[in-house]
Formats: structure tokens, C-alpha cells, sequence
């Protein structure tokens, strides 16, 4: 069957998405991501587009963008050549990285805009990486709260808020927006893709084996579980852990792998990225 045409926003704005293949992690540390968000810029500089919003989680990535011309079938098609190119270099792969192709949606008017701002900025907080909006720096979060990084366009939601206060408040607000999501076209992995995947990772099969490990062991196993896409919901049923306890050892690694924002500028030298200043 044809795949059906995308429809084109009468405002130029959308929210897109892309997601790694077979839920596969697509940044595995800080590095990555920064090269990712290089491979960005590098396309926004080309294209021209507006960037109103990002969210780089571990196996997808959000955007609110309006392109400039370029359609974003072009402007992702630039940015899986630039950052997957590198990425199967690096890690001594082949093949697609991303799922599919990427996944958008038309945002047609300010209301629905200010609602997927706020989801995209959210993200990480409903996904357990953070307890509020700003310890997870792979977003756009902190170009609107703290105007740090140059990748995202703020002045038109500033704009549209009338302040960055109210823009900021408005974020934290708590809410059952409903969105594109990344589980929409996919919205659970089936229990069978889920046990394979812990019994890769950990090399048990059932609960009872998962429970004999040493308990560190099993909150190490459990992140790396969740990174390859099994919800801390399944995870919890597959190794006895409790739900609760799966979302904290999550949020406590992520949180640590991220680390401090620091400014910093990605350039290539000898072979090797150094930082000056950030970009996102």
C-alpha cells in the first residue's frame, strides 16, 4: 500500500519526531549527543528553519520546527546522513538507524503550539529522567528559562506568552496533554521483544533468576533494559523489581550521566571534539 502524503500545516509548523529503529538507544552517551546536536545545527544553518523546540531523549527526538523552503522530508534525510554516517563509524555498525521514516504532525494553531511546546519541554520529567523541567539539559528548556544556546528560536513563543515568565510558568504547569507520542504508532513492545531483550542484556530469563543477582547489579541491568525501550512498567514485571524503584535508579543515572551544563561549542581538532560553548 502507498504510504499517504504528508499534509502540509497551514501555519508551517510541526511537531516531528524521529525514533530509533526497534526502539534502539541512538545517542549512547554525552558524546553522541553532542555530535547529534552539531549534526542539528549544521542542517539548521543549511535549511534555514526555525527550531522552536527539541528534546533529545535516549532512543528518540522531538522537534518543533517550521522549515524555510526545504521540506522536512529533505531536512531529515541531511541530518540521518550527517549523524548516522558518524554514529556507524563509531560504534562499527551498519545499516538505518532511525525508524522508519520520521513521524510528524501539522501544528495548525497557537493553542495546539502552546501545548506541544509544553509536552516536548516536559518529556524528560514524564519519563522519569528529572523531577522537574531544567536538570536535563538536551532540551530546549534552559533557552527559554535561562536563554542559554543559540539552536532554538524562543522569540516567538516568548512572543506568544508575552513574557518568558508566563511562557516558563505555563511549562511547569501540571496537565494530560495529549500529543504525537513516540509509543502512538508503537504503543507498547510486545512482552516477548521485552524478555529478549532483558535476557540479552542480563542474560536471565525469568524473575526468579533476575532476583538472585547481587542488588546493584540488577538496578545496572534494569537502566540498560530501559534504554533499549522496555518501560519501567514491564521492566518492574519481568524482574520483581518494584516500578517505583526501576524510575528512581533511572532518573538517578541519567541524571548523573548528564551531568553539569556547561557552556560549551563543538569543533574538530585532530580528530577530537572539544567544547567552548553550547550550541543547543
Amino acid at each position: 500500500m502507498p504510504r499517504e502524503a504528508r499534509k502540509i500545516s497551514c501555519s508551517n509548523i510541526y511537531h516531528a519526531m524521529l525514533r530509533g529503529i526497534n526502539r534502539q538507544v541512538i545517542c549512547e552517551e554525552d558524546a553522541d549527543r553532542r555530535v547529534f546536536m552539531m549534526a542539528l545545527k549544521e542542517c539548521k544553518d543549511v535549511s534555514g528553519f526555525k527550531l522552536h523546540a527539541f528534546c533529545l531523549m535516549p532512543n528518540h527526538v522531538h522537534l518543533l520546527i517550521e522549515p524555510a523552503g526545504e521540506p522536512l522530508e529533505l531536512i531529515f534525510k541531511r541530518l540521518g546522513v550527517k549523524y548516522v554516517g558518524w554514529f556507524n563509524r563509531k560504534y562499527d555498525r551498519a545499516g538505518h538507524l532511525f525508524q522508519d521514516r520520521f513521524r510528524s504532525e501539522n501544528v495548525e494553531d497557537n493553542l495546539y503550539f502552546m501545548t506541544v511546546l509544553r509536552y516536548i519541554l516536559q518529556n524528560p520529567m514524564k519519563a522519569g529522567m528529572e523531577s522537574q523541567p531544567g536538570s536535563y539539559p538536551w532540551s530546549s528548556y534552559l533557552a527559554y528559562k535561562k536563554g542559554i544556546g543559540s539552536i532554538t528560536d524562543t522569540q516567538y513563543a516568548i512572543d506568544l506568552f508575552g513574557s518568558q515568565e508566563a511562557l516558563i510558568d505555563y511549562v511547569l504547569l501540571g496537565n494530560e496533554d495529549t500529543v504525537m507520542d513516540e509509543d502512538q504508532f508503537d504503543w507498547r513492545m510486545r512482552i516477548e521483544k521485552a524478555k529478549e531483550i532483558m535476557e540479552q542484556v542480563s542474560g536471565c530469563a525469568t524473575v526468579s533468576d533476575f532476583q538472585r543477582l547481587d542488588r546493584q547489579i540488577q538496578k545496572e541491568y534494569a537502566v540498560k533494559i530501559y534504554l533499549a525501550g522496555v518501560s519501567a512498567y514491564q521492566i518492574a514485571k519481568m524482574t520483581g523489581m518494584s516500578k517505583s524503584t526501576v524510575e528512581r535508579t533511572v532518573k538517578k543515572c541519567l541524571g548523573e550521566s548528564a551531568g553539569a551544563v556547561e557552556n560549551t561549542v563543538l569543533h574538530e581538532a585532530d580528530g577530537e571534539y572539544l567544547w567552548d560553548d553550547i550550541v543547543w
